[in-house]
Formats: C-alpha cells, structure tokens, sequence
C-alpha cells in the first residue's frame, strides 16, 4: 500500500476520534435531561410533541412497560411503511409513475427499515416514489435510530442508576425504572439526529448529491453506444429525486439503504472524495461517541475510552486486513501478467467491482467501517472483493456488529460481552463478578447469553435451511464455495441488521424475502428485549464499594481481555463456517 494509503486511514481513524468526545458529551447531557446549546430553539418543539401525545416526560418506565412502547410504536411503524408502499401508485409525488410495491417486497422492505437494517431486494430509483422514499423511508432512518439509541440510554441508565440503601428492591424484582421511551425517542431525534442530518445534508448538496423533486431526466450521450442487439444508444435517462435529505440520516443512523441501487457507489450519492469523507465518517461518529455518552452517564470517562479502545483495536485489525487482500490483487489476473502494483498510474490492487476515483483503499475502508456498523451501505461491490477480503466485511458482521456497531444497539452489544468478560474473568478467580460496583448473578448471564446466542442461531440456521431447499438455492448463480459464501453473508446480514449484500444471491423471491424480513425482526427485537431486561435488573441492584478482587474495566489488561473474548465467540461460532465459504475459496484462488 502506498503511503497515501497509509495517510487516509490515519486521517480517517484520527478525525473519527477527534470528534467522539464533543459529540459524546453532548448526546450524554441529552438523555440526562441537561439543558444544551439547541435547548431554546427546540425545547418548545419538543413539549409540544409531549402534549399532542398526552406524554408525561417525568414518568418513570420499568423495563417491561419501556419493552411494550417500544415494540408498539414499531409496529405501527411497519404498518405505516407497508401501506404506504402498497398505494404508492395512487399517491402524490410519483413522478415515474412507479406501481404499487409488490407484497413480499413491500412485507420485507417495511421490516427492513423499521429494524435499522435497510436490507434491499430492490432498485431504489426504480421501485420506490418520490413520497415513499420521503415519508417512509427517510422518516423510519430517524426514528428506527433513536429507537436503538433509547434502549442504550435505558440500558445504561439501569448500569449507572444506585438504588436507596435505605429500600433495596426485593431478589428477583425488576421494577426499578430506566427512563421514558417516549421521551428518549423524542430527544433523540430533535436534539442528535435531525441536527446533525440537516449539517450532512446541506454539505452532501453543495458537493453535487441530488436533493430535487424533478422527475428523471433524458439527455442525449457525449459518447453513443451500442446495446446488446447491436442497435445504437444516443440517449440515457438518469434518475434524479429528494436524494441528500435520505443519505445524510441513512449514513449517520447507521441504516444504509441507498436512494440508488448502486447505493454510495453512484454518482449522485456520492460524487466527490470529500463526500465520501463526510459519509464514511459519519458511518462511524455516533457509535464511537456513544462509547463516551456511556463514560459520562456512568460517572467515569476511562470505562467509555476503555470500550472505544477495544473496538477501535479489532476495527484496524480488520480495516488492515482487507485492505492488504484487495491491494494483493487478483492472482488469476497475475498469472496472465497484469501489473497490479499501486503506482502513480493506477491504484493498483483487485480493482473489480470498485470505483476509480474511490481506488482500493477508500473501498475497503468503507467496506469495513459499514460492516462493523450496523450500516451495510456500500460504495463498491463486496461480491467482487477476494475471498480474505470478503472474509474481513462478513465477520464484523457475524461479531454481532459490537465494533462500534449499529447507533445504540453496537454499545449495548458491546456491554452485554463486557458483562462476559467480567463474568468469566470472575470464575477464574473464584469470585462473584462486578461491573460498575453491581454483582452479575444468574438473571444477568441468561439474559446476556440470549442477545450472545440469538443471533449465531438464526444465521447459521437460516443458511443451512437456504442450502439443503430448492427454493433457497434457486437464487445462488455462483457454485461452489462463493455461493455458500453469498448465502451466509445474506444471512449473516439480516440476523445482524447490517443490510449489505453479496449481490450475486437473487434476494427478491417469496423465499428469501420471507426468511431475511423474520431474521431482522428476530435479530432486532429478539435482542431489544433480554437487553432492556438486564438494564432493569441492575437498576435494581445496589452498588458495592470495590475490592482487592474486583476486576478493573477501565485498564489496558481489559481492553485486551475484552478484545480476545469478542474475537473468541466470534470465531467459535462461525468458524466452521467461514471455513467452507470464503476461506476454501482463497486457498482455490492458487497464490
């Protein structure tokens, strides 16, 4: 790699950083019900919306009723989306003139985005109007963010929050509260989200991202063509619509789904290296700030830093990885003697399947940095990445998205292994193990161990189910271990609520719609629900001062400890796996 390779990643992980704490500590006083720089301007907003929903901002949710707002107004959500895609044909602002979404698309697109997922089995520009694109699309990237955001903000409050020494809550009772859904939702939208989207947005717009209402443009070839029958092509019609407004939240919530199908990887969405600066980094920015909300909200900046660290460490370890694959090359193509060194020329590499003006580096990075997040937008196409590179996108994913992760939901992921780490740590040496000062007892580890184990059944359930039916293998067009490897990325996808894709699987059929759309309902809500749990168990629980036994979490040692135990897991459970997919494809390649 060359040493401008070098520099962009370092640029990248630097500026990254730099801007996790401000926005850390912002985001904390949020949720704490401080009083912020935008107070004046939306406080009034925001009681409005308390009183238009008969919201009692004061009220106090224990983790069950927290559970039912959340699930409830969720589905309401995916409601909405459904019945919007289904009547988009007799709806305004359809200036294609596109039909109704078909139901098992529209079934699995509505899922898809109310989980934060944004799984597509369709071509944007192509499928979706102008108004579902605005109001349904657009609208569930804020709030399916906020959502993961509250239940991080509920969780941590549970971790942070001490009980009356006077009153301790009776073994077994989980009634203390974490706060108010409606509340946390709120806030989370118009002091975090929408601010930071409309900074986004107007950027993106100024450097060319599309941001109209016109409907697509013809307009005549500087080059004309010929198409396959050999007729001439003079002419190209180009997608335009309300495009900025939609990247910018789709990058920053952590959702991914592209206005285009060609997703960051198209013109319009992002036409510049410096929009693809700002969108990559944005992938990012929240989940590591939210590292440094949890320190302040807990009292101890280090314990944030601490799980910053460890993501930050595995994230480089992977980012370097794929990097080193895509700039080895190809070495079919190596053996017909194509030069495939970096040089002032060209960027050298395995450049299939990526844009020139992004080159190696810049695809990679991104490659990593939307599978570590819960993300899954992409500006080249993962299919065509070698199999080592390949490998480094699908197992951030299959990590459970913990390396900074999806906005909320990677943090409280993160925890739940901390909680692990603590808990094996504390058998070791034969002591009840603590975190934060709150022993971890048996409800704790059954709780931590669903959101642990969930995921790793449904993904590597579903694509044994995919690979011994008809139906699931009438979509794999490539044989042999990168069919395997396309079938368990899918699944891999929906069972993390990433939502990007090995495009060579044929993904709309009644099949993998159906099994994708309940994956992501199970991955997203199957988790939610055992995490909101342990938030409220250990708000119940009384804090103990620390002793010679107890085990630091702020540390460099845990840092590693917690680094070897998310790695472990990982690799216990999708090694066997990984093995007959993409790591049998790299030693078939014949370097």
């Amino acid at each position: 790699m060359t040493l401008f390779g070098w520099l962009q990643i370092g640029v990248y992980l630097a500026l990254l950083l730099l801007l996790a704490r401000p926005l850390g500590v912002y985001m904390a006083r949020v949720y704490q019900g401080e009083r912020t720089a935008l107070a004046p301007l939306v406080r009034p907003v925001e009681r409005l919306i308390y009183r238009a929903a008969g919201v009692r901002p004061d009220a106090q949710m224990d983790w069950r009723a927290y559970t039912i707002a959340l699930l409830l107004f969720n589905a309401l959500g995916w409601a909405a989306l459904y019945a919007l895609q289904r009547l988009q044909a007799a709806l305004p602002l359809n200036p294609q003139r596109l039909g109704g979404v078909a139901p098992l698309t529209a079934f699995n697109a509505a899922v898809s985005f109310v989980t934060n997922t944004n799984w597509q089995s369709y071509g944007g520009e192509t499928t979706m109007s102008y108004l579902t694109q605005m109001l349904g699309l657009t609208v569930q990237n804020f709030v399916s963010a906020a959502t993961g955001m509250a239940v991080l903000a509920a969780f941590v409050r549970g971790l942070a929050q001490h009980p009356p020494l006077s009153s301790p809550p009776q073994v077994g009772k989980i009634e203390a509260g974490i706060g108010n859904f409606w509340v946390d939702l709120t806030r989370g939208v118009l002091y975090i989200l929408l601010p930071l989207a409309l900074l986004l947005a107007l950027a993106l717009a100024s450097q060319g991202v599309v941001q109209t209402l016109r409907p697509s443009q013809d307009v005549s070839l500087l080059q004309p063509t010929v198409d396959a029958n050999g007729q001439a092509v003079t002419r190209q019609t180009l997608a335009l619509g309300p495009a900025a407004s939609q990247i910018a939240i789709k990058q920053l919530g952590t959702n991914g789904g592209g206005f285009f199908n060609a997703n960051s990887a198209h013109p319009f969405e992002n036409p510049t290296p410096l929009t693809n600066l700002l969108e990559v980094l944005a992938i990012l920015l929240i989940p590591a700030a939210l590292c440094l909300t949890f320190g302040r909200m807990v009292g101890d900046m280090r314990q944030g830093w601490a799980i910053l660290a460890a993501m930050t460490v595995i994230f480089v370890g992977m980012a370097g990885l794929a990097v080193w694959a895509e700039q080895s090359g190809n070495p079919a193509l190596a053996r017909l003697g194509v030069d495939q060194a970096a040089g002032d020329a060209q960027p050298g590499g395995n450049m299939e399947g990526k844009e020139l003006r992004f080159g190696v580096v810049n695809s990679a990075l991104w490659a990593t940095a939307t599978t570590a997040a819960s993300n899954g937008s992409v500006n080249s196409m993962h299919d065509s990445y070698t199999p080592l590179g390949g490998l480094a996108a699908l197992w951030l994913i299959q990590l459970g998205e913990v390396v900074y992760g999806g906005v909320g939901s990677g943090l409280y992921g993160m925890l739940v292994f901390v909680i692990i780490a603590v808990f094996v740590a504390g058998l070791m040496v034969g002591r009840t193990p603590e975190y934060l000062g709150k022993k971890i007892e048996a409800f704790e580890i059954k709780m931590a161990a669903l959101v642990i184990l969930i995921p790793v059944l449904i993904v590597l359930g579903g694509a044994a189910l995919a690979v011994v039916t008809p139906a699931g293998r009438a979509s794999v067009f490539n044989p042999g271990a990168h069919g395997l490897s396309e079938v368990l990325y899918a699944f891999s996808s929906a069972g993390n609520n990433n939502g990007s894709a090995f495009a060579g699987l044929d993904a709309n059929t009644p099949f993998y719609n159906i099994a994708l759309g309940l994956l992501m309902l199970i991955a997203r809500y199957g988790l939610i629900a055992p995490v909101l749990a342990l938030g409220g168990s250990m708000a119940g629980k009384r804090v103990t001062a620390a002793g010679a036994g107890t085990l630091p979490t702020r540390t460099p040692l845990f840092v590693a400890w917690l680094v070897v135990v998310v790695v472990m897991v990982g690799a216990l459970s999708f090694l066997p796996a990984l093995a007959l997919g993409p790591v049998a494809e790299h030693l078939m390649m014949g370097w």
